[in-house]
């Protein structure tokens, strides 16, 4: 009786979440939004935590969903840029490798060893930023980048972690800003959030700021904790992208009327493809995804093994960057994101959030705090870009192009949560083995890789044994 109500109420809270429309034309429809599909934010936001079963549901069958013509898919008219833009010519093909779309599934590549996972290399995506050469059909580096499939396991998680570190460091600058206008003297301030020290700044009595070291972390002190530079500031971001990247599918917050004056900038036939409540059932989805584990019932030599790699992946200095903990204050995650810029919805630009409380669902449990009551979350990332190259060790100095300013051969931290599910390894996927990667390790993380060459083979593979442990556990 009990499971029969709550099936009852999860089929209201999608009635209530789904737009009212026209019925589709029948059971076998193709579309992925037939009439009336399409999650109506507003409506979403008002349901509160009683719809977001059915949100986050939304959001998994949008995520394994493969996008259809007559969804809008393939955006005919437009090119992959960030920036709304339009082919110079010619329509696109519906599928090209290189500049997109690549895909017609979210799924077709996040689906290692679970559904937001990661992907083989089979799997790697070309991406540019579209401005200069908005059309291409070369992996040539010198317009595009080849990426990996980075798995999404615990990325709400991330988020709020990177929501929480830019608050402290605008909170620095501001603070600095303010003693240096009452004292009338320089003030220089250090840039640390949870341990993690992003350089410092120099605020002057005129208000002006000095940020020349700043490290790490874009100049207006956001950090940004998704894809492999560290270039998008939240999940919604990402995932606008990525739709429109990866499968010409044209969120209208960004490609809509506000911003191109009209509904089909893409004239793909499909007038707002996507609508913000689509986005965030995606959004949900992904950010209500477990975080990853320790490998369960391991054998006594590979644990015993992975408790010596452990100490000695700390002994060699692995956690400088590959922070193990990093302190989460509140597990509540808003969509829209505090920090995002046009383009993508903005706080400002609904009547309410959608909320989403992590610390209710069932991972939260797994979680440990420290003594001040904060979670402790296991990220193995200080969620800091990193030169990772030097003039002896370049295996990853392979880009000729650089990303949202970012140089070609920094990159953020990757989070090591998991990374026994993820190989191959490296920002586009070119090294099958841990031991591999960690040699390619050079500028920032060169001590540690030095180090860990100079350990015995036993105590390599130990350090090996311990990075398999820590994986996405398929449900």
């Amino acid at each position: 009786m009990k499971r029969a109500l709550g099936v009852l109420a999860a089929a209201r809270a999608v009635a209530f979440l789904v737009a009212v429309g026209p019925a589709a034309a029948g059971s076998w429809d193709e579309r992925v939004f037939p009439p009336g599909a399409h999650v109506d934010f507003a409506a979403a936001a008002a349901a509160g935590p009683a719809a977001l079963p059915a949100l986050v549901e939304r959001g998994r069958d949008l995520f394994k969903a493969k996008f259809t013509t007559l969804d809008g898919a393939g955006r005919p008219k437009a090119t992959q840029a960030i920036i709304p833009t339009r082919r110079k010519s010619g329509v696109n093909p519906p599928f090209t490798r290189t500049s997109g779309p690549d895909s017609n599934s979210c799924f077709g590549c996040h689906n290692d060893p679970v559904v937001g996972g990661s992907g083989d290399v089979v799997a790697n995506v070309f991406v540019s930023e579209g401005f200069e050469s908005a059309q291409f059909d070369t992996i040539d580096p010198s317009f595009s980048s080849e990426r990996h499939t980075i798995a999404l396991t615990g990325a709400g998680l991330v988020e709020l972690l990177a929501r929480e570190m830019t608050a402290d460091l605008q909170a620095i600058r501001a603070g600095a800003v303010g003693e240096a206008c009452r004292s009338g003297k320089d003030v220089r301030a250090d840039l640390v959030s949870k341990g993690v020290r992003f350089g410092w700044i120099v605020a002057h009595p005129d208000g002006i700021v000095d940020l020349d070291s700043v490290d790490g972390v874009d100049a207006d002190l956001v950090v940004r904790p998704f894809s492999r530079k560290g270039v998008f500031t939240s999940l919604r971001q990402f995932t606008i992208n990525a739709l429109n990247v990866h499968h010409g599918m044209e969120a209208s917050e960004r490609f809509g009327v506000r911003w191109t004056g009209t509904h089909d900038f893409s004239e793909s036939g499909v007038p707002d493809a996507i609508t913000p409540g689509d986005v965030s059932a995606l959004v949900a989805f992904q950010a209500t995804l477990p975080p990853p584990t320790v490998r369960a019932n391991l054998p006594d030599d590979w644990r015993a093994a992975a408790e010596a790699g452990a100490k000695r992946f700390d002994a060699i200095g692995c956690p400088s960057c590959h922070v193990k903990t990093l302190p989460l204050k509140s597990m509540v995650f808003t969509d829209p994101a505090p920090y995002d810029m046009a383009g993508t919805l903005r706080p400002g630009e609904v009547g309410a959030p959608i909320v989403v409380d992590l610390s209710t669902l069932p991972f939260a449990k797994t979680l440990q705090k420290n003594d001040k009551g904060e979670w402790l979350i296991p990220l193995m990332s200080d969620l800091k870009r990193h030169l990772v190259v030097d003039e002896q060790v370049n295996a990853l100095g392979n880009e000729l192009q650089a990303q949202r300013f970012v140089e070609r051969d920094v990159f953020l931290t990757p989070r090591l949560w998991g990374v026994g599910s993820t190989a191959p390894y490296g920002h586009n996927g070119s090294f099958r083995m841990l031991d591999e990667i960690i040699a390619a390790h050079g500028g920032d993380a060169r001590f540690a890789r030095d180090q860990y060459l100079a350990l015995e083979p036993g105590e390599r593979d130990a350090v090996v044994a311990y990075l398999r442990s820590l994986v996405i556990e398929a449900p």
